[in-house]
This record gives structure tokens, sequence and C-alpha cells, in this order.
């Protein structure tokens, strides 16, 4: 069934191609709005955020969480695209993405499968959300920092860690 994917990207019929695309684009759009993708990226962020911090250096366990996360979000996307498309290939597709033609937020979301900075950029941006230096409105109240705005610019030492 590959091959009646593959022939639908073949250069000669570029508006199949063009129409295929789309199609993907579509369903893509529709799996990551879903409970079910949005539970599993939550749950996975909600498991491992606390591992990342925002310094120029990278972890060794940063390769498993991120491998981990590949594995686990790229194939239930995988999954679903091929339930609803006949022949789907990701590989053909990933082959195929041009930036300019990936509505920006899918963009944004597939780079995190395949490029490590995009997916500690995602965890950072979490982690900065969970601690209240993001805006979060899902909880339906905007965390304010206590610290007055004067003090925002003189350096505090970092609590100490020992327990």
């Amino acid at each position: 069934s590959d091959m009646i994917f593959i022939s639908c990207f073949s250069p000669s019929s570029s508006s199949a191609a063009d129409a295929a695309f789309d199609a993907v684009i579509g369903c893509i759009e529709d799996i990551i709005m879903e409970e079910e993708f949005q539970h599993l990226q939550q749950s996975f962020m909600e498991k491992h955020y606390l591992e990342f911090d925002d310094s120029d250096e990278n972890k060794l366990s940063y390769t498993p969480i991120f491998n981990e996360y590949v594995d686990l979000l790229e194939k239930h996307l995988e999954q679903q695209l091929m339930e609803r498309i006949p022949g789907f290939n990701m590989n053909t597709f990933t082959e195929l993405q041009h930036k300019e033609e990936v509505p920006g937020d899918i963009f944004d979301m597939l780079l995190t499968f395949t490029d490590f900075m995009a997916f500690k950029e995602m965890f950072l941006e979490y982690k900065a959300e969970k601690e209240g230096r993001g805006l979060d409105l899902s909880q339906g109240l905007v965390v304010t920092s206590l610290i007055p705005a004067a003090s925002k610019h003189t350096k505090t030492l970092p609590a100490s860690r020992n327990v």
C-alpha cells in the first residue's frame, strides 16, 4: 500500500501531491488538537519538566527523554495518520515537508520530533508556565510575581537546594 502513497507524490502529478500533503496537514491538525494527543504530551512534560534548565549545557539525561518523547508522540501521530490516510508513510511525508507550506503551530510541533533545541525550548516554556513565569490562563487566574518590580534587577543568591 506504500506504493500507492508514493506514486501520488511523483513530480508529474504535483497537484495530487499538494492535495495529499494538505490532507496530511489537515489530519495532523486534527490529531494534535484531540484530547488524547494533548493528554499524552501534557503528562509527558509534567513527568519530565523539572529535569530541564535554561543553560547552554545539555544534560546527558535529555537524550533518553527526547528519544522517549519522539517514540511516544510521533508514534501516536503516525498511527493516527495511518488509520485516517490509507498507505500513509511518515518518512515519505517528512521528506516532503516544506516549511513554508506547513502552518506555524504544526511546523513547531513537528520540529520537536526532529530538532532537539525545539524540543528543549518547548520544555523550558512549559517549565516557565508551571513556575508562574509565563501567563497561565488555564487555571483561570493569572499568577503574578510577589517580587516588587524594583527588586527584579537586584541579584539574589539561589536558594540552597540541600535537603
